[in-house]
């Protein structure tokens, strides 16, 4: 059952309103997995009360309602930025490694106030991946687009070492038996396997180490590499250049804004529901061009008379 906050300034006890965890991640506290930890661990008043369960709700315009003692002032204004990450960044808040994490790269975004934004990821690109990440302080929409992710078509551009065959890559598209969990559960001897699902998957350059566009709806850890190793191959770049209705279209460690009819878009697909994609990326069409087929160099002479060159 939900608990009735009071706020000392009203006599009347305030018994409907919105989920606490809610109310925090809409003003840019946390996600909204990370605010359900703030109210567990006793970090959260309302009204001067200390909350612990986690089926509170509360009426942010009434309540006070405060954050290891900070007095929360409304909701926070919501923004959205698509950011190219690049290889050697973490998709973390911080990093016990101390290796560079992707906040680092939007540290220069402020508010309109030239207040400084807390934004959180929207899902992950491992350490050496690059490409497409979501940046956001709507933790509503990112929790959404989080449980919604087995739905939501992502798209990459991954270099493979080798050739693969065709059967092989039949086999990608129509599900392959992969590891699931880390790679250190493996090794413990709690091996665990799981076929993905379908996937699309085209060849967009070819050569010794060919390029090839994966689109997936599901996002295992480390999917795109275990799969391919499945078939014998080396992942050697993923580039996730596709999220929803999304194609990247800034340089790497540059990020901007996204418009309010993409935003919707992202609302949509949070919601299951079908998007249409923007137009293929500049990048993306020059991986699909054909590669011409290198010509000798062989220098030519022209017959100026018999049995002479010019």
């Amino acid at each position: 059952m939900s608990k009735s906050v009071r706020n000392p300034e009203h006599s009347e006890p305030t018994p409907t309103g919105e989920r606490l965890q809610k109310i925090l991640a809409q003003a840019g506290i946390a996600s909204r997995r990370k605010a359900e930890q703030l109210i567990l661990e006793g970090r959260v008043q309302v009204n001067g009360q200390v909350i612990t369960e986690l089926g509170t709700r509360a009426d942010i315009e009434r309540d006070h309602i405060r954050v290891d003692g900070k007095l929360l002032h409304g909701r926070e204004q919501q923004r959205y930025y698509m950011l190219n990450k690049p290889r050697g960044y973490v998709t973390t808040l911080a990093d016990p490694e101390k290796r560079p994490t992707v906040m680092e790269l939007m540290a220069r975004q402020k508010g309109p106030h030239g207040d400084h934004v807390r934004l959180y990821p929207v899902g992950r690109l491992d350490y050496l991946s690059e490409g497409l990440l979501l940046m956001t302080n709507d933790g509503d929409l990112a929790n959404k687009l989080s449980k919604a992710a087995a739905g939501v078509e992502k798209t990459y551009l991954v270099k493979v070492s080798g050739v693969p065959s065709n059967e092989s890559i039949d086999q990608l598209r129509r599900g392959i038996m992969i590891d699931r969990g880390r790679l250190n559960e493996v090794r413990s001897g709690r091996r665990d396997r799981v076929i993905t699902a379908s996937a699309k998957v085209e060849q967009v350059r070819g050569g010794d180490n060919p390029w090839y566009e994966l689109t997936l709806t599901e996002g295992r850890n480390r999917q795109i590499r275990k799969m391919f190793e499945e078939i014998g191959h080396h992942v050697e770049k993923i580039r996730r250049i596709g999220y929803g209705a999304l194609r990247l279209d800034v340089a790497p460690g540059e990020f901007r804004e996204l418009t309010p009819g993409e935003v919707t878009a992202l609302g949509r697909a949070a919601r299951g529901l079908k998007v249409v994609p923007k137009q293929k990326t500049p990048e993306f069409a020059q991986l699909k061009k054909p590669v011409p087929p290198k010509t000798s160099k062989r220098r030519t002479f022209t017959k100026t008379g018999p049995g002479r060159r010019g």
